[in-house]
């Protein structure tokens, strides 16, 4: 899969942006603060309807004005699909396929994939379950789209279960909870399924961690994932769970009975503080490394590496597991923090993708591998250097 073409109005720093890019390699250089981030962000929101730097897309709208409009038209193989998406700071997002209206924004998700690598994954490996549960589910999302439609049912039942023990809470009594069991069977529903999706993907994902760890890092130790579920805890809710926690079954239904029942046992202590306790927005994904974990003990090289490894990984899972070939893979502001050993082995390993699109702050960074087609982001506009072949224009 590559990008043919991006078009931008209001998005972040541009008030327009129109842009083609080449197949294999494209890269992006100039000076930081220039819009270079901003351009491949765009080109990830259509993919996942995520940003990899903020969450929720309102800073996404250029200041002052009330919508950002992205356009890209994407190529596989004799196919080209033009996705359009309108985010709105007043009125609800709308998109299009192909020039025809899209029920819901969620529906464009899996006409184009990719794969981003930033310095803000170092948060995957180091900050708060939040971040490997974001992780993780925008793999599931592109793997399988219609998880999407699966992850909004659960946030929507979470939100009303909680407002429902909130309520309880505040009467201290039972006043309103004839309702739920029903909210309960619901979340149970919609949370099991996506906590055997992260254990079936966990079991296809590792594998290639571990061999992208050892291709690319110098240390060789032994890269593990484990998925850790509430479902299972046996320590306090706000304790660190141990291992016997390690969710490893992915049969949905043997989930959906560990998850029924655990909600049962913890319905007092719901109601107690008002909130919904176990599921798998409170779940976590436990990455080691050897015998240790990752976060907390790994040094600031080792990292790198394994989150690296993560990125590498998702291209080859979004590989095998999608029908639209490779994943257009993004790697954002990376090689100025990689020692010369590991752009060579980074180079190396992407260099065949099917289109890589590279942000840089000086071209020096780059790997010769990969200096193909260079566009310099400068003031406002792109240029093409002297060897280049790509072409585009922006205007702020």
């Amino acid at each position: 899969m590559q990008v043919r073409h991006l078009t931008l109005s209001n998005f972040r720093n541009y008030a327009t942006a129109d842009i083609a890019l080449q197949p294999g390699v494209n890269v992006l250089v100039g000076p930081n603060g220039q819009g270079k981030t901003n351009l491949v962000e765009a080109i990830q929101y259509v993919s996942t309807l995520r940003s990899h730097r903020v969450a929720g897309y309102e800073a996404l709208i250029r200041l002052g004005q009330p919508q950002a409009i992205v356009r890209l038209l994407a190529r596989w193989q004799d196919r080209e699909n033009l996705i359009e998406i309108e985010l709105n700071r007043d009125s609800p997002n709308r998109a299009r396929v192909n020039r025809a209206d899209v029920s819901r924004v969620r529906d464009t998700v899996g006409y184009v994939t990719s794969v981003i690598f930033a310095p803000e994954d170092l948060r995957i490996i180091k900050e708060d379950p939040s971040d490997r549960r974001d992780f993780i589910d925008g793999l599931i999302v592109q793997s399988a789209p219609r998880f999407a439609a699966v992850f909004a049912d659960y946030e929507r039942v979470l939100k009303q279960r909680n407002t429902l023990l909130r309520s309880a809470r505040a009467a201290k009594g039972n006043a309103g909870l004839s309702t739920l069991e029903a909210w309960d069977e619901q979340l149970v529903q919609y949370g099991s399924e996506i906590i055997a999706a992260r254990v079936a993907l966990v079991a296809k994902l590792e594998p290639l961690v571990h061999a992208a760890y050892a291709a690319i890092a110098d240390e060789k130790n032994d890269p593990a994932i484990r998925v850790k579920s509430s479902i299972l805890a046996t320590a306090g809710f706000d304790d660190e769970l141990d291992q016997s926690e390690y969710l490893t079954d992915s049969n949905r239904e043997t989930v959906a009975e560990k998850f029924a029942a655990k909600l049962m046992a913890v319905r007092d202590r719901e109601l107690d503080r008002g909130v919904t306790l176990i599921g798998p927005h409170r779940d976590d994904l436990v990455f080691t490394l050897g015998d240790l974990p990752a976060k907390g003990y790994i040094s600031h090289g080792e990292t790198w590496s394994y989150a690296l490894a993560l990125r590498l990984a998702s291209v080859q899972l979004l590989r095998s597991e999608t029908h639209t070939g490779d994943p257009i893979l993004i790697l954002d502001d990376v090689f100025a923090e990689l020692d010369v050993t590991r752009r060579t082995r980074l180079a190396q390993l992407v260099a065949d993708n099917e289109q890589v699109i590279i942000t840089a702050a000086v071209a020096a960074d780059i790997p010769v591998e990969l200096a193909a087609s260079m566009l310099h982001v400068r003031a406002g506009s792109v240029s093409i250097s002297a060897t280049g072949e790509a072409n585009g224009e922006v205007r702020q």
